[in-house]
This record gives C-alpha cells, sequence and structure tokens, in this order.
C-alpha cells in the first residue's frame, strides 16, 4: 500500500518507474520475436516426424531451446553476453553497437524495440495513470509489439500470443476493467466474424487468399480488449496504413502486388491506438463535421 500510495503522489516516478520497466521488457521482447518462431518449426518438425512414423521413432535427443534457455549469445562469435552488457538501449550505446568480442555490428532493431516498448508503457501510464487498468493495458502493449515483430519477420501470429491474450482480455473485462464483458464478447466475435467474412469474400470473387487466419484472430483479441465499439475505428486506420506502405513499397521499391505484406502490425498499432484514443479520435472527428456543416 505504501508503495501505492508513493506512485500516487509522485506521478513523475511512477511514469519513470513504467517507462524503465518497459525497456527491460522490450528486451524480453527480443527474445520472444526472435525464439518463438523457431520454437514453432521445431514443434511442427517433431509433430510431422511423429506422424510419419506413427509415433514409433526415437525422439531425438535436442539441445534445450526456450524463452529461458540458452542464455544469450552473440550470434557471430558465440560468446556468452554478460549482464552488463545487456541493458536496455544503454548497453547498446557504450558498446557503439558492436559485440564486445568480435565487433560484430548488433542490429539497429534491439535498441528500436526496447525503445518502442519504453515510450509506449510511457504512453500507457500516463493515460491510465496508477491503475489495474493501466497494468492490463501495458500487457496488452507489450504482446501487440512481439506480435507485430514476430509477423514482420516470418508472416505469422503466433496463437500462443493470440489466444492466451484474447481470454486474458475476456478476464480482464469480467470485472469490466477496459470495457463492459458485453462489449468484450461481442467485440471478439466481431472481430474474427468481420475478416473472416472479408477473406471468404476476397477468396470467392478473386481465387486467391488476401490474408491468414492469424489477422482474424488478433482483430478478435483486439475486440475482446477494446469492445466492439472499437473495431470500425481499428479497421480504418490498419487499412489507410497498409495502403500508404504498400502504395510506398510499389513506388519506392519497385515491390510487386504480388508480394505479401504482413497486415498484423497494422492491425496492431491502429487496435492500441483505437484503445488509447479512439474515444478522442471520434470525439474530434464529429466535432470537426459538427463545425463543417
Amino acid at each position: 500500500m505504501f508503495l501505492i500510495d508513493y506512485v500516487r503522489d509522485n506521478p513523475g516516478m511512477y511514469l519513470l518507474f513504467v517507462t524503465l520497466v518497459g525497456l527491460v521488457v522490450g528486451s524480453f521482447l527480443n527474445v520472444v520475436v526472435h525464439r518463438l518462431p523457431i520454437m514453432m518449426q521445431r514443434d511442427w518438425r517433431a509433430q510431422c516426424r511423429d506422424f510419419i512414423s506413427n509415433g514409433d521413432a526415437p525422439a531425438e535427443p535436442v539441445e534445450r531451446y526456450d524463452l529461458a534457455s540458452p542464455g544469450s549469445r552473440c550470434p557471430s562469435c558465440g560468446i556468452q553476453i554478460r549482464p552488463l552488457q545487456n541493458i536496455p538501449v544503454l548497453s547498446y550505446l557504450l558498446l557503439r553497437g558492436r559485440c564486445a568480442a568480435c565487433g560484430w555490428r548488433i542490429p539497429l532493431r534491439y535498441p528500436a524495440v526496447e525503445t518502442l516498448a519504453g515510450a509506449m508503457s510511457f504512453v500507457v501510464a500516463w493515460q491510465f495513470g496508477v491503475s489495474v487498468q493501466s497494468l492490463a493495458v501495458l500487457l496488452l502493449t507489450w504482446s501487440l509489439i512481439a506480435l507485430s515483430f514476430i509477423d514482420l519477420d516470418t508472416e505469422l501470429l503466433p496463437d500462443s500470443i493470440t489466444l492466451p491474450m484474447l481470454w486474458a482480455g475476456l478476464a480482464f473485462n469480467l470485472f469490466a476493467v477496459v470495457v463492459p464483458l458485453w462489449d468484450a464478447v461481442v467485440g471478439a466475435m466481431c472481430g474474427y466474424g468481420i475478416l473472416w467474412i472479408v477473406y471468404q469474400a476476397f477468396r470467392l470473387l478473386t481465387g486467391k487468399e488476401g490474408m491468414g487466419y492469424g489477422d482474424f484472430k488478433l482483430l478478435a483479441m483486439l475486440g475482446a480488449w477494446a469492445g466492439w465499439q472499437s473495431l470500425p475505428l481499428t479497421i480504418l486506420i490498419s487499412s489507410v496504413l497498409g495502403a500508404i506502405v504498400g502504395v510506398s513499397l510499389m513506388a519506392f521499391k519497385g515491390q510487386g502486388r504480388e508480394v505479401p505484406i504482413p497486415f498484423g502490425p497494422y492491425l496492431a498499432l491502429a487496435g492500441w491506438i483505437s484503445l488509447i484514443w479512439g474515444d478522442r479520435i471520434i470525439g474530434w472527428y464529429l466535432g470537426s463535421g459538427a463545425d463543417v456543416y
């Protein structure tokens, strides 16, 4: 209770604390983004091997590989990364973006994910203050970051994140932490159903698949957290962002229309914006319309 009272009385310290936590979580998210797809591929191979052999093939001995083990190593020289070399953002700056042992250039993406997680955590803390709502939205925010970068890398949206977070959204909203439970349930149903209908219609008209089932689950997850009222704005913003990026890639990089573009990051960002500022955006739009007419 003392700690809660302290951060309520010192909002600056609260914002600093949440931002630092966001930076640390961002470091872990880099691990999730890199390792989870590999873990999924290994699991799929094991399942295929068991299916083909009817379960008679002996299990192949494999080194433990998950989000906790093995420890972080340099991809180039394989040296173990020490704790002081793994401080979010700061270590990257002190090492000048290179491995301390072999000089391998560390991708800028690592500190970028950490910075993004810290900045978005700050926004959530600023918006919701010291509350259960803030904690809930932080969990959603970190999950959306992981999903976005995994989709960018692999065009996959892992069920191991979307489905638990969908149920987590419904669980929080049992107590109306973000929206009433009715809105959350309808949001999950409509989120999945809307994109499923779009997918089926596109396939019927073109004979091609316009998106993956992971996108349906992601929008269902967002609906479970922010309610059905957030879906129109989420779809609008994500469609505009996707169109802008798609046109830009075709215009400046010569990328053809047949090259798939992951839609998950745009859905994730649009859903987060709708949850944080949706009411203000809609209010601004309606107010602007009232001024015009």
